[in-house]
């Protein structure tokens, strides 16, 4: 200890030498010293290593004054808060000195001390106190000083601390604004009021005139004030990108003094008004676009820049007919943004924006990309208005844009198809009869767009917006194109032919195809069909979804000019895209041929023939659900009903059902569970088609139910097509299907049991009167067959409409609530769900009563009641919402329930709510989040020790709550993102990374989420975020331990790499030294590299390489 004293001792007493090379050795091996991990100094070494580099930074020598500023660095971190404190006061009082360097070195010196502070979370006070400090004493400098350039650097310093430590400046947030609003209008040698009370409505050449006078008349060299301006913008706009949180405060204070400057007149200045501007509109938009929760009311910040438009345009009105172009790309890229956070809200104000964009667009000096911002902030505006809007400005809008699709720039005229394209749209919308007569219009359209679609040597991205504006100008006005709709029909036909534009002409086709004009397609099918036949062979997935939905139009209203040839070339394709690897394919494609079989009857023969079987192979698929599965029950309803030989009710019955009748197998499970309840749903869809015949056929699978002899497999899927059938058929005539259920409850095998709780669910659908008292009944007199029974009713309560429902809801509700303590857990969700499902009938009535239940004395009810209000929050609006979100805040008190079961459930249904519909929520998350942080902690109380023979194992029951919080967390990531505190966020996501398996596994992918959601943030914390991360990625398992341990760690190591990968993608990133290292890590060891290649595409790979050879 004494060694380091003493060397220390040794180079200040160097430093004081006259020799400046000597106290240039001495700074920079202090240097090398204060930057070793294990330098620990005494009170006396810091006070006096303190005051000798505070000196050195008036030394006169310059490099000596930079290694001092260096050595700041890693002093804060070695030093007591004291000293760190003594050091800012220093430097802040020698930045209001009088001597220019000086001021300058301590600025740098400022700057380094707010790059190295700590963050606050690390239980230090240091970071608060001396942000405190700093603020307060700039703030007071400012104040005394009229120097411009103390002015700069304390703006700039401040700008600095609110990006580094935007938290620790909250105490300050407030002054700091007022002094950058202060500070934005500082011009002294300039009278704006003498132009506000010009004209505004001045004509453009005037204002070149006048301009002219304006260049010259302030050209003043000397004044900077426009530096201070430029300042303290930049500091209103880290405030606004780091502070979310106060938006509404700062629509209220800053947006309107940065419209009012947008007359500011140093170009500079003004680029950074408009970014600033530009943030706060970002900061606006919802950070994952409009929310599909409707039932959210509009956000504050909104109404008030709602209030604030007609100001904003009268500001930009004026700035669009500036001369200098970046002023008006800014204005373009403010308009855009805001047209994007305000969609449909600028339609009183086109006229005031339209002179402005023509301007843009007509001007011979305009440059190439002002021309491209012009036209995306158009195709912007006409896109989310509404046509009539634009009606009365089309005839001045079009000239300027065909001009641009004449541009030999091809990003000009790619962007001006675009606008055309919109514009086309606008003019005649197909979806509502307009008054906008578009007849004179359509030649020049029509001409400038042909021009660019017949040639060939252009840029692929103009030939493929040609197409696709073209293929709109034939869908909206082929009416009236005569003689020119032929050929330009056979300019498409050629595109079909390039592998190039193939993809982008069978899009363009399907849309003229489905337009309500009817364009006369017919002389290009002959041709064009079997071409897009042949696409179908293709290995492009996208061109081959395309072409279905082409072909799938076009059959739909073309179907008198399919000829059996044209049916076969497509229909032979068919067979090969009906598979189960490709779902998605597959549902198109028997929608396809469903189409097919409907308006064309010679095409049936062939479907019979080889495309059924492929289709019953899907049927029996384990994998088909959804879409695919009601494209097959209608493909099957179709087919039936064509009466076709071969292919009658009675034979596609055989067909289904045929490989469960041969299975000689007793398994019951020989076909997987999947195939019986999809083939069950397409027999009871052929069943509906055919009532006659079914009748009888519900006789025999009653028959094969009862039959001793039956096998397992044929029990279980006649009870699965009894329960689809009773959907809808009345089951009046048969006696004896009651019994023959209830003697399937007893049945030893499970499957069977399910299957017979299925179908009486499902029958109780079509037949209430019978069959419901029947099975309340049973629930109360069958303690043993209790959770089956309840099955059944929930499949009952799942499957009808509130109408049906409602006179049965008083004695379901009071069956239930005897079942509510039930201590198995699996019946008590069942009850749960039952319960939320109800409750959706009458909420008015019902969810008073789950209130009332929450009061009760049992934790299994609780959980119960609280399960079931998860169930009643469904992701659609429903009339239940505005109740639940009055009173969800008392079912959410469970939260502090003593229970840890009942706390889990409320996790649950938090996270439900939170995923489902915010809104509910977003009002309550200051209360909720403590709650929420609390149950990710690890207890101890929780965690216990089980002897299992010779070994003890470790059991954490608090492990599924903790789980449930994470899980909650991750979904608060994703809808209620603005209204977290992300810095606290991240304190809990780093603890997860120390947690459990699962708890890791959950934080590490929040992890990736966070850094691209809120990278400052993360950027902020990464030093401690990366201790866990390379914790895990270099942990190895013990040798002897079991496979699954290694798969285990090997998931981890991945999952961990990605976090890692997601970190690495942010840009500021390289400012972490502890990320820098891991990652030169990860590069020089070849396992993990391995790893992060194969996560992330290569990015390390020539570090790989370059490591192997050596």
């Amino acid at each position: 200890m004494s060694n380091v004293t003493f060397y220390i001792s040794n180079l200040l007493e160097k430093m004081t030498s006259t020799d400046k090379d000597f106290r240039f050795m001495a700074a920079n091996d202090l240097m090398m010293e204060l930057q070793k991990d294990s330098i620990k100094l005494d009170e006396e070494s810091e006070r006096k290593v303190v005051a000798m580099l505070l000196k050195l930074l008036e030394d006169k020598n310059g490099e000596v004054q930079n290694l001092a500023v260096k050595c700041l660095g890693p002093l804060v971190g070695k030093v007591k808060e004291c000293q760190v404190e003594t050091m800012v006061d220093t430097l802040c009082s020698n930045m209001v000195s009088n001597k220019e360097q000086l001021r300058d070195i301590s600025s740098m010196g400022l700057k380094t001390v707010i790059a190295e502070l700590p963050p606050s979370s690390t239980g230090l006070s240091l970071t608060v106190n001396v942000c405190k400090k700093i603020t307060s004493q700039l703030i007071g400098a400012m104040g005394m000083q009229d120097d411009v350039s103390i002015q700069l650097e304390a703006l700039d310093i401040l700008s600095d601390m609110l990006g580094r430590c935007p938290k620790e400046m909250s105490p300050n947030i407030q002054a700091i604004i007022k002094l950058c609003l202060k500070y934005i209008t500082y011009d002294p040698n300039y009278n704006y009021d003498a132009d506000d009370d010009e004209d505004d409505s001045m004509d453009i050449e005037d204002r070149e005139d006048e301009d002219q006078e304006s260049d010259d008349e302030y050209s003043d060299d000397d004044d900077m004030s426009w530096k201070v301006r430029r300042s303290s913008v930049k500091c209103l706009e880290a405030i606004i990108s780091s502070r979310r949180d106060l938006l509404v405060e700062l629509y209220g204070s800053v947006a309107p003094t940065l419209v009012s400057r947008f007359k500011e007149r140093e170009d500079n200045v003004k680029t950074d008004i408009f970014s600033a501007f530009v943030a706060l509109l970002r900061q606006t938009r919802h950070p994952h676009g409009p929310t599909l929760d409707t039932g959210a009311k509009e956000e504050p910040a909104i109404s008030l820049l709602k209030k604030q438009v007609p100001t904003i345009v009268k500001a930009l009105h004026r700035q669009l007919k500036e001369k200098s172009m970046r002023c008006r790309q800014s204005c373009f890229s403010l308009l855009t943004e805001m047209t994007n956070v305000l969609p449909g809200q600028l339609g009183e104000h086109i006229p005031a924006l339209i002179p402005g964009i023509i301007y843009s667009l007509t001007d011979k000096s305009t440059s190439s990309n002002l021309k491209i911002d012009a036209l995306a902030f158009l195709n912007v505006l006409l896109s989310s208005h509404n046509p009539e809007i634009f009606h009365p400005h089309i005839s001045v809008i079009l000239p300027p844009v065909i001009q641009c699709v004449e541009d030999p720039f091809y990003k000009i005229t790619s962007e001006a198809l675009q606008v055309t394209q919109q514009t086309v749209k606008l003019m005649r919308p197909l979806d509502k009869p307009v008054s906008f007569d578009g007849k004179p219009y359509v030649k020049i359209v029509f001409a400038c767009t042909l021009k660019r679609l017949k040639a060939a040597d252009i840029d692929q991205e103009v030939k493929e917006r040609a197409i696709f504006c073209m293929g709109h100008i034939l869908s909206h006005f082929g009416d009236q194109l005569g003689a020119d709709l032929q050929p330009t029909l056979q300019i498409f036909l050629e595109r079909l032919k390039n592998e190039i534009t193939r993809l982008v002409a069978v899009k363009t086709l399907s849309l003229v195809a489905s337009s309500p004009l009817k364009i006369d397609l017919r002389p290009i099918l002959t041709e064009g069909i079997p071409m897009l036949g042949s696409f179908l062979r293709k290995n492009q997935r996208a061109l081959k979804l395309n072409t279905i939905t082409a072909l799938n139009v076009m059959v739909t209203n073309y179907s008198d000019s399919f000829k059996p040839p044209l049916i076969d070339s497509i229909l032979s394709e068919v067979p090969a895209l009906i598979q189960e690897s490709d779902m998605h394919i597959s549902q198109v494609a028997i929608t396809l041929i469903t189409c097919m079989a409907k308006v064309c009857p010679s095409s049936l023969s062939k479907i019979g023939g080889t495309i059924l079987p492929e289709v019953l192979n899907l049927v029996h698929s384990p994998l088909l659900q959804g879409g695919a599965l009601n494209s097959l029950l209608e493909f099957f309803q179709v087919l039936v009903a064509t009466k076709a030989n071969n292919m009658g009710y009675s034979d596609l019955l055989k067909a289904l059902r045929g490989p469960f009748y041969d299975s000689k197998s007793t398994d019951s499970m020989s076909m997987h569970k999947q195939s019986y309840y999809s083939v069950a749903k397409c027999v009871a869809a052929l069943s509906m088609a055919c009532p006659k015949e079914a009748s009888g056929v519900v006789t025999n699978l009653i028959q094969d139910v009862k039959n001793p002899k039956s096998s397992e497999s044929v029990r279980i899927l006649s009870l699965l097509c009894l329960g689809e059938i009773g959907r809808f058929m009345n089951f009046e005539g048969q006696k004896e299907l009651k019994g023959v259920i209830m003697e399937a409850f007893g049945s030893p095998n499970e499957e069977v049991k399910s299957a017979a709780s299925f179908a009486l669910g499902n029958i109780c659908v079509a037949n209430l009167g019978e069959y419901l008292p029947f099975m309340l009944k049973e629930i109360g007199s069958q303690p043993k067959r209790q959770y089956l029974l309840l099955h059944s009713l929930k499949e009952m309560i799942s499957a009808l409409s509130a109408e049906s429902l409602k006179p049965h809801v008083e004695n379901i509700w009071d069956l239930l609530f005897k079942h509510c303590e039930c201590a198995e857990e699996g019946t008590r969700n069942i009850v749960a769900e039952c319960l939320g499902k109800l409750t959706l009938v009458s909420p008015s009535e019902l969810i008073p009563r789950l209130k009332k239940q929450l009061s009760s004395g049992s934790p299994l009810s609780r959980s119960t009641v609280v399960t079931a209000v998860k169930f009643t929050i469904v992701d659609h609006p429903m009339p239940i919402d505005s109740l639940l979100k009055g009173c969800i805040g008392d079912f959410l008190k469970t939260l502090q329930d003593p229970d840890l079961n009942v706390r889990r459930v409320a996790l649950v249904m938090f996270n439900s709510a939170a995923h489902n519909k915010p809104s509910l929520i977003r009002g309550l998350l200051t209360s909720l989040l403590p709650h929420l942080y609390k149950e990710t902690q690890i207890r101890k109380d929780l965690v216990r020790e089980v002897e299992m023979g010779p070994f003890k194992h470790t059991v954490d029951d608090g492990l599924d709550v903790r789980k449930a919080a994470f899980e909650c967390m991750y979904t608060l990531l994703d809808s209620c993102m603005d209204c977290l505190d992300i810095f606290e966020f991240l304190n809990h996501v780093e603890e997860g990374l120390k947690d459990h398996y699962d708890i890791k596994m959950l934080t590490f992918i929040m992890l990736a989420r966070l850094s691209k959601l809120c990278p400052s943030a993360v950027v902020q914390r990464l030093d401690r975020l990366v201790e866990p991360l390379k914790a895990t990625c270099t942990t190895k398992v013990k040798a002897g331990s079991v496979k699954q341990e290694f798969e285990k760690q090997e998931e981890l190591r991945r999952s961990a790499m990605r976090a890692v990968a997601a970190l690495l993608s942010i840009s500021e990133v390289e400012k972490s030294p502890a990320m820098a290292d891991f990652a030169n890590q990860i590069r020089s060891n070849t396992e993990m590299a391995t790893i992060f290649d194969s996560l992330q595409g290569d990015p390390l790979s020539g570090a790989v390489e370059s490591m192997d050879t050596s």
